[in-house]
């Protein structure tokens, strides 16, 4: 299963991403399930379907009557036909900067949620279904035009949801925003769910592989190997409990080499075969 980046494959090659950015998806048939690498936080509007999306700790299913706001990062999601012979979202992809400028304009500085949640759901509704209606009668406009109004439609769908939803979604805007964390933090955390070897993060970070370790347990209070080792197995256990995937189709997604070392690994650390969690 290749990693798609979203929305880079929806651009004309070579061409730049725009801070602000609205695509029509469609499909006509189902598609079992997509790794995403997110770069932007992302409006999914959903119109005819289904949408199921794995977080690293979470998971969301919507229907035609619900949308989601998803932040930027790597996520697995299907995307599912319901009882239509099509599948049909609008997507509006924005910038950390369009959000900072419209916080900065709209909301007083407050405290985010405490925890990232991932997602955010949105109950569809008469004025939401016109919002999308004047989104796609904007592309028969000029370009230069389109961006001006699209800055205006922007602005407008996060104050209907502000006024929508209040707080909670003041709170969850805010909760978007990158947190300062070092190189080195950032390094790792970006491949907590590789299979990328130790010695390859710390190559990464520039590091030897003695140095890297003795860094880490400064930063973390524990081994790398150890750390990592149980972040990706418990992310394993639960890609494997919701019941799509095997462990022949993850393993390798997590750094190891063949199936019976990942077993074993697995069953070591939850007393249970990946075999047993998938039934």
């Amino acid at each position: 299963m290749s990693i798609e980046n979203i929305p880079e494959i929806y651009l004309n090659k070579d061409e730049p991403v725009q801070d602000l950015f609205v695509y029509d998806f469609k499909m006509t048939s189902d598609v079992v399930k997509s790794k995403v690498n997110l770069s932007m936080n992302m409006f999914s509007f959903l119109q005819v379907g289904k949408k199921q999306v794995h977080f690293a700790d979470a998971s969301v299913m919507v229907n035609k009557k619900q949308s989601l706001l998803i932040r930027k990062g790597n996520w697995l999601w299907t995307e599912l036909l319901d009882n239509d012979d099509i599948y049909y979202c609008k997507l509006l992809f924005f910038s950390e900067n369009r959000l900072k400028e419209f916080l900065k304009k709209y909301t007083p500085k407050q405290e985010s949620l405490k925890d990232e949640i991932p997602f955010f759901v949105i109950e569809n509704d008469d004025y939401i279904a016109s919002y999308l209606d004047s989104l796609s009668r904007m592309s028969a406009m000029s370009s230069s035009f389109n961006v001006n109004l699209l800055s205006v439609k922007f602005e407008e769908i996060m104050l209907y949801l502000t006024a929508k939803y209040g707080q909670k979604f003041e709170l969850y805007l805010h909760s978007l925003i990158s947190k300062e964390t070092s190189p080195f933090k950032k390094t790792i955390e970006s491949h907590v769910y590789s299979n990328l070897k130790l010695e390859e993060i710390a190559f990464l970070c520039n590091m030897s592989l003695s140095t890297f370790k003795r860094y880490f347990i400064t930063e973390y209070n524990e081994s790398p190997g150890k750390w990592l080792q149980d972040k990706r197995l418990l992310r394993a256990k639960e890609l494997l409990e919701n019941g799509e995937l095997k462990a022949s189709d993850i393993y390798l997604d997590f750094g190891y080499s063949n199936l019976s070392n990942f077993s074993i690994a697995f069953k070591n650390k939850f007393g249970i075969s990946p075999v047993e969690t998938t039934k």
